[in-house]
């Protein structure tokens, strides 16, 4: 692989803490509905838990023998509670609502720290949810119109990496989006990896002038403010656009092959003319990784 268009840059990442869970339901459709809808909004950079879909499972796989997605949760810092709440708002309003669904905890490390389910999802029973011994797990049964949603009795807490990244200029908008579904099946070969943003069309920065709306543009990188900033614009000749992908993973070996995996994937692309990445002097994590060291 040439990597003579990859730019000598760095990224930062920061630890944060995740669930990784595994979702089943009788069929497709509705799975990837409960998958997607649960981990979309990635919001980890203004409190909020964000999550991402790592992959699916074929029945064979699965405690119930039913299509299943590993999908993973994630907040940044040490806050289990606040963890607890926002990850229920996803459980809740993304999981159970959809017909026949179930959740297991597929953790992927030992932990000592969990999150209980009965209080942020249980509940919703209405105090008539029950324990049952199935699949060789205790589940909560809580009952529900369409009978009825089924959640494993708590979820393991462990520490991840978040916050991995790498952009690719593109001259076209067919580059983009090519280089990019190619980027996002190769990092979902990587186990462990996820891309909360998938294709993301927003670069940001820590400093702003409107903080009461979180992280606003990194404007020296927006190709539209190319002639209105000058010398002050930092995007490069022939470049017409700057997508982001965004990486969270269980471990730091499975984010080093999910940058490598995302960026041998865009350089395989015409209209791709350079890959760099965002970093923030610090201000962001305090995990720094070379592009060219991952590469190698």
């Amino acid at each position: 692989m040439d990597y003579s268009h990859v730019e000598d840059t760095y990224f930062e990442a920061f630890e944060g803490k995740y669930v990784r869970a595994l979702i089943t339901a009788p069929n497709m459709e509705i799975l990837k509905k409960a998958a997607y809808d649960s981990t979309a909004t990635p919001s980890a950079v203004i409190g909020r838990v964000e999550g991402g879909v790592e992959g699916f499972l074929p029945k064979s796989e699965t405690p119930d023998g039913r299509y299943g997605a590993v999908v993973q949760y994630w907040l940044g810092g040490d806050d289990v509670d606040k963890f607890a709440f926002e990850l229920s708002y996803r459980l809740r309003q993304d999981i159970l609502v959809k017909p026949f669904t179930r959740v297991f905890d597929y953790a992927d490390k030992v932990s000592d720290e969990y999150i209980e389910m009965m209080d942020i999802v249980g509940h919703c029973g209405d105090g008539y949810e029950w324990i049952i011994e199935k699949y060789n797990r205790r589940m909560i049964n809580v009952p529900i119109a369409v009978p009825d949603f089924q959640i494993e009795e708590k979820f393991t807490l462990n520490d991840g990496i978040m916050g991995a990244n790498f952009w690719y200029l593109c001259s076209t908008q067919e580059a983009v989006l090519r280089a990019g579904k190619k980027a996002l099946d190769a990092i979902m070969a990587v186990e462990g990896a996820t891309t909360p943003f998938d294709v993301c069309s927003a670069a940001s920065k820590p400093e702003t002038n409107f903080p009461e709306i979180g992280p606003t543009t990194n404007h020296v990188y927006c190709p539209s403010l190319k002639d209105r900033l000058g010398e002050e614009s930092k995007v490069p000749n022939d470049i017409n656009y700057i997508p982001e992908i965004v990486i969270n993973a269980t471990d730091e070996k499975a984010m080093k092959e999910a940058v490598k995996a995302g960026i041998d994937a865009v350089l395989e692309f015409e209209g791709v003319l350079a890959v760099s990445a965002g970093n923030y002097d610090g201000k962001l994590g305090d995990k720094i990784y070379n592009l060219l060291d991952l590469l190698k």
